[in-house]
């Protein structure tokens, strides 16, 4: 299917190049399910492998469906079945600038925080992230393969312009650019607490019903493993496998359908 889609992908974007063409399909090169063996009370963790480069093109084809424009054409397979987070919490943690907008830098680095971009000061500079160089700061886009550069005079967008990440030479300069976040699963700090208290709730219940009928073992390593994932998404945002929580931060019933 992956190579199906793709062909069709590659086709299409010569057919249409003035078109935004995306391609969405599974991001998984391995994908483990968590499972249980009872014979020999043997847990295996979920185990994946995530491919960046169709992490990006899936990111790509839902900035373009939410950036407005009425010419996307999505190419996808099977996957598109499959929940992402939720759509209108994506729309919502896209940082707007333009030109000339007042705006502290200081809070521009907390609005990209909120979008999932982590700072990183390293040599090693990769989409999803951003850096800090005086009143200039560089986001490389977790959905393409340039950087966007904002220059600040004090607290004042001076300029933004496109830089490529290899030669560090200035591509295009825009008047305006809308960042999409750098993760599917991306929500408001509101939603996060709520979630967290309907987790911790959850997960009391769950220990004690693991409990009153003797299985100490199951209580205990799903506490901690629950607890873990709570404190992963309190400190950052999200934590691995964020997905199996969606319910509560789409704010679903249990077994509804998700996005």
């Amino acid at each position: 299917n992956k190579t199906l889609a793709a062909q069709l992908y590659s086709e299409f974007k010569g057919f249409f190049p003035n078109n935004a063409v995306e391609y969405f399909v599974s991001y998984y090169d391995y994908y483990q399910p968590e499972a249980y063996i009872p014979t020999t009370d043997t847990y295996i963790e979920k185990d994946l492998s995530i491919n960046d480069e169709i992490e990006k093109l899936r990111l790509a084809a839902t900035s373009s469906l939410l950036s407005g424009r009425n010419d996307v054409i999505v190419v996808s397979s099977v996957s598109c079945l499959y929940g992402i987070g939720n759509p209108e919490d994506f729309n919502k943690t896209t940082v707007d600038i333009s030109e000339g907008q007042l705006l502290e830098r200081d809070h521009f680095l907390r609005l990209l925080v909120n979008s999932l971009y982590s700072r990183d000061e390293t040599a090693e500079f990769s989409r999803g992230n951003f850096r800090v160089k005086g009143d200039t700061v560089d986001v490389f886009l977790a959905y393409h393969d340039y950087i966007v550069r904002v220059i600040f005079w004090g607290d004042e967008i001076e300029s933004i312009e496109t830089v490529d990440p290899l030669t560090g030479v200035t591509t295009e300069r825009l008047n305006s650019y809308r960042i999409f976040p750098a993760n599917l699963f991306v929500t408001t700090k509101e939603r996060i607490f709520r979630a967290i208290d309907e987790i911790q709730i959850d997960l009391g219940k769950q220990v004690e019903f693991f409990q009153s009928i003797g299985k100490p073992l199951e209580a205990k390593r799903l506490y901690e493993r629950v607890t873990y994932d709570v404190e992963m998404i309190k400190e950052i945002g999200y934590c691995s496998g964020i997905e199996n929580y969606s319910r509560y931060f789409d704010g679903r019933l249990p077994g509804t359908r998700p996005f």
